[in-house]
């Protein structure tokens, strides 16, 4: 009888590390206690999965407990780290499952790469000094994902065209092709194109686009001036001239690559 082979997300396998992590017989716990804001206990990690997931939790508690979840994953050992992500599946899932919609490829390889990428972050790359912890390491996760997803993003001529010089593309056409272009490429990250998108083309204003995020209105702004800054400094170089997307409808774009902060 031939044998089935079923392929695990690897997000799904992570989910039943995080499970058996907490079930133990002592579970890792968080102490909570000289945090403001934060449960003055020991917490195991689902627990504080859950108190971080809380509406009624503040950012700046949030972002207070993801600088130790970064000390502790780099310090204490794998059990923390594998803690740490268990808690950010929820946001890991929800990026990932905008991008692959609608993507014919191995879903897998994506939340594999935004895996991958999440735990370099967590152990090396990401500044647990700096503000929004968690929201950074998603945006890595969240890039590699799409370098993923539009890994047929190509500088070079395609099969089908003729040999010699070639035409670039417009870099002035339609703007969600260009921010999908400049996104695949990483001059600028799916939550700057967001930003873009929102108080560039759609109306909303930079206060309503920062709400959404959960940061300053000041903020965000600021996000948008530098992305818009590097945009503008890559179209400028050329670097967008010859970056080719499969042909997408456009709502399909923006839909899979710009609006992950609908939640859709």
């Amino acid at each position: 009888m031939p044998s089935t082979s079923i392929r695990v997300s690897p997000l799904d396998a992570h989910q039943r590390a995080f499970d058996l992590l907490v079930r133990r017989p002592v579970p890792i716990a968080f102490d909570g206690r000289g945090i403001p804001g934060c449960p003055p206990r020991l917490m195991a990690l689902d627990e504080l999965k859950a108190f971080l997931l809380n509406r009624d939790t503040a950012p700046q508690v949030r972002d207070t407990v993801w600088r130790e979840l970064v000390v502790r994953a780099r310090r204490d050992g794998a059990g923390w780290g594998i803690g740490a992500i268990g808690i950010a599946l929820p946001g890991l899932r929800k990026r990932a499952g905008n991008i692959a919609r609608g993507f014919h490829g191995e879903v897998e390889d994506i939340d594999a790469e935004m895996l991958k990428t999440f735990w370099e972050q967590l152990l090396e790359r990401v500044d647990a000094d700096q503000r929004r912890v968690l929201g950074r390491m998603l945006d890595s996760a969240e890039r590699a994902g799409l370098k993923i997803r539009y890994a047929d993003v190509t500088t070079d001529p395609l099969d089908s065209e003729p040999a010699g010089p070639r035409t670039p593309l417009q870099p002035w056409d339609h703007p969600d092709f260009v921010l999908a272009r400049a996104v695949a490429i990483g001059v600028i990250d799916a939550d700057d194109a967001n930003i873009i998108a929102e108080t560039r083309l759609e109306g909303v204003t930079v206060q309503v686009a920062a709400a959404r995020r959960g940061i300053q209105g000041q903020l965000a702004s600021h996000w948008r001036d530098q992305a818009e800054k590097r945009l503008i400094n890559a179209i400028r170089k050329g670097e967008l001239a010859h970056v080719r997307l499969r042909p997408r409808p456009a709502r399909l774009i923006r839909r899979t690559t710009l609006m992950t902060w609908s939640g859709e």
